[in-house]
């Protein structure tokens, strides 16, 4: 071993003693374990409809799309799945990108530049933060939700250059919602944009599944509407919806667009068939809140500690990383996948279990989980 791979197995070692050491876990279908953990809040994935539209598109269009959308990738699949995106969220148009993460990247770095600067929420996603590290703008951190602390910050902020607040819709490790009407309403008032990733939030909240821009009725005020495939919808890829004139300049200037490869055929026939069932079938959307407040009434009654929040996400904090690693484990022995959550993902002494709930959840699958939990608690 010479001294380059030395200083990585070092790092590794480091990170071990923390406790916050990570392995990717194998989960494929197994009647043993009940899952607790997955994105996949309306189960969709595997639903047979969503299924089959995937197949369809393969057998139509192949398997890859074979380029990227400025050469040879772009299919009428894609512009129909970017009309039915920009329409759901009231926008002109959206821009398809091959995930999530390259959705923020791209549309941060590519917007904001230096002289321009940025207001982020402290708890805003990874691909959130890397975005507006691309960008070279002056980037401004306002403490969690907190209004009075945003609104000081925007009156500090330099006059010059574009200004943009950028926040998660529903927060992916807390579960709780921003205060988008105040978020807008400042805005309005400082001459700022609003961004909002709504990745936890699109199929879930709003009366059509649209997100939190349409549950607090304030989509004319959210500028640029980022949101994922991989959550709800069930397939993968991310998207930006915005007015016509945003999404030319991205497809002009977000390099992880024009040099990606587009989405396949599969993922945007399947994708749309999704879309199609939340505007249409309110029942996943309310089932699995139902599942949520079930679930958090529950365990609040075995006494764990949880962050407020009405959203399929529970955040059940425990603590230390090493004390949540161990109830994880303790969990997965009794049936449970409920990984722990440690930082640098969450901040330090916050180290939690995230509970997700999904629309196909039993009432049984949640008694066994709460009965783990249950067990947790009494052996740790």
């Amino acid at each position: 071993m010479d001294e380059f791979e030395a200083s990585l197995c070092l790092a590794l070692e480091t990170k071990k003693e923390k406790g916050l050491l990570r392995h990717m876990r194998t989960v494929e279908e197994n009647n043993e374990i009940n899952i607790f953990s997955s994105n996949n809040y309306l189960g969709l994935a595997r639903d047979e409809r969503v299924r089959q539209a995937a197949i369809q598109a393969i057998e139509a269009y192949g398997t890859g799309s074979g380029g990227s959308r400025l050469t040879t990738g772009n299919l009428s699949l894609h512009e129909r799945l970017e009309s039915v995106l920009a329409a759901w969220k009231g926008k002109e148009d959206a821009i398809l990108f091959s995930s999530g993460y390259l959705a923020n990247l791209g549309t941060i770095s590519a917007l904001m530049m230096p002289g321009d600067t940025i207001f982020s929420d402290e708890l805003n996603h990874a691909s959130i933060i890397d975005g507006c590290r691309m960008s070279r703008a002056h980037t401004v951190i306002y403490r969690h939700a907190d209004m009075r602390d945003l609104e000081l910050k925007l009156c500090n902020a330099a006059p010059e250059g574009k200004k943009l607040i950028v926040t998660d819709g529903v927060f992916s490790m807390d579960g709780n919602i921003a205060p988008l009407p105040e978020i807008t309403q400042l805005a309005s008032v400082y001459g700022a944009w609003v961004m909002v990733d709504d990745a936890h939030a699109t199929g879930i909240l709003g009366e059509t599944g649209a997100g939190t821009a349409e549950y607090f009725g304030v989509s004319d005020g959210v500028h640029l509407a980022m949101g994922t495939l991989s959550k709800s919808i069930g397939t993968e890829g991310g998207y930006v919806a915005a007015s016509a004139n945003v999404i030319q300049y991205l497809r002009n200037y977000a390099r992880p667009f024009i040099f990606q490869t587009s989405l396949s055929p599969g993922v945007i026939g399947a994708a749309l068939k999704a879309v199609e069932i939340i505007q249409t079938e309110p029942v996943y959307r309310q089932r699995v809140m139902a599942n949520a407040e079930y679930m958090r009434t529950g365990l609040r009654k075995l006494g764990y500690r949880l962050i407020e929040g009405t959203t399929p996400i529970l955040a059940v904090v425990i603590g230390e990383a090493k004390r949540a690693v161990e109830v994880s484990r303790c969990l997965e022995g009794h049936g449970v996948f409920a990984p722990a959550i440690r930082p640098p993902t969450v901040p330090e002494g916050t180290s939690r279990i995230r509970v997700t709930l999904s629309a196909v959840h039993t009432r049984d699958e949640m008694d066994r989980a709460l009965a783990a939990f249950a067990a947790a608690s009494n052996e740790i």
